[in-house]
């Protein structure tokens, strides 16, 4: 009797004890958890803190470098501003790869910042380097019309106009301009390291080959535009119901619907003021395409195409409703060529 009792109660004892040990175990997992979400928010602060440092310190560099840039000869002021926008792309960089763990208040003020600042560089580079205007020949092709001549103005020959409603810029870049129904194509030396600019054309086919410096598309409006690597930015305002197709460095678009963009981006696309833009892989091909990377430094094994930042939506983890990956049956393969 005594030994059932003296069992008993050595039971009850390590029962006891095995309470004391789980709960003294669950005491040290819960400090542990603790500990861990300590040190993550702490982690998590210090990259915040670590990112506005070295953003603002960036930032305030490039703003005295464009601060610098008034009266200054031609060449001095052309090195500064290729200078700031190395800088400028190196901090859209840094910001797209910090949005991760950025707070979306602090996104957008670091957002709101880099726009500021690429709007400064630009304007300094209109006042600074105001380009000559010049003449060129574009090879225009309409059904059962001849090649016309077109000046940098983009205005069509014959229209007896010779303004159109368009930026300042519209003169300081050559491109198209006013076009409606046509083909229209440059070559690889009409566009090499150029400013291309294409404004107000209507349900035309446009095929530019080469590695021009910039693309801006305004005022674009059911029109299929290819275009071959651009080295720096592409930039499209005021674009509906279209298909476009380049490499660039930078895409920034702004007032666009329901138009599908086939792309090779070495950055984040960026998009404000938009509805239904779709995305998917640049897919146009031409003879000299491979040269014409080469020659615009654009790496083509890297591509961001539906890697796409909206200013106008900043909710985390909830994808955005004005833009979509276009479904892989539903994209182009095979691109009329035009001459």
């Amino acid at each position: 009797m005594e030994e059932a009792v003296d069992v008993s109660l050595e039971h009850g004892a390590a029962m006891i004890q095995e309470r004391l040990e789980k709960r003294n175990q669950e005491r040290i997992e819960d400090a542990e958890r603790r500990k861990e979400a300590k040190e993550s928010q702490s982690v998590a602060e210090e990259k915040g803190d670590y990112f506005f440092l070295s953003f603002n310190r960036e930032r305030e560099s490039i703003e005295e470098l464009l601060a610098s840039c008034s009266g200054v000869d031609r060449a001095v002021l052309t090195q500064r501003l290729e200078e700031a926008t190395t800088k400028t792309l190196q901090l859209q960089k840094f910001l797209s790869d910090s949005t991760m763990f950025l707070k979306s208040y602090d996104l957008r003020q670091a957002q709101a910042a880099l726009q500021k600042l690429q709007t400064s560089l630009a304007e300094t580079r209109e006042e600074g380097l105001p380009k000559k205007k010049f003449a060129f020949r574009a090879r225009t092709k309409a059904t059962d019309k001849a090649p016309a001549p077109v000046s940098d103005v983009g205005t069509p020959a014959g229209s007896g106009s010779s303004e159109v409603d368009a930026p300042a810029e519209v003169s300081e870049k050559c491109g198209f301009s006013n076009m409606d129904s046509v083909c229209l194509t440059k070559t690889a030396e009409e566009i090499h390291k150029q400013d291309l600019l294409l404004t107000h054309l209507t349900n035309c086919k446009v095929r530019l080959f080469g590695s021009p410096s910039t693309l801006h598309l305004k005022h674009i409006d059911s029109c299929e535009i290819l275009c071959g690597p651009v080295s720096s930015s592409v930039f499209i305002d005021q674009c509906k119901n279209s298909t476009l197709a380049f490499p660039c460095q930078q895409l920034r678009t702004h007032n666009t619907t329901d138009t599908q963009v086939y792309l090779h981006v070495t950055s984040r696309a960026i998009i404000e003021d938009c509805h239904g833009v779709t995305f998917a892989p640049f897919s146009w091909s031409y003879p000299t395409l491979e040269k014409d990377f080469a020659v615009s430094g654009l790496d083509q094994n890297l591509n961001n195409w539906s890697e796409v930042d909206d200013f106008n939506w900043l909710a985390a983890g909830t994808p955005s409703p004005n833009w979509t990956v276009l479904p892989e049956a539903d994209r182009k393969t095979n691109w009329e060529t035009i001459k």
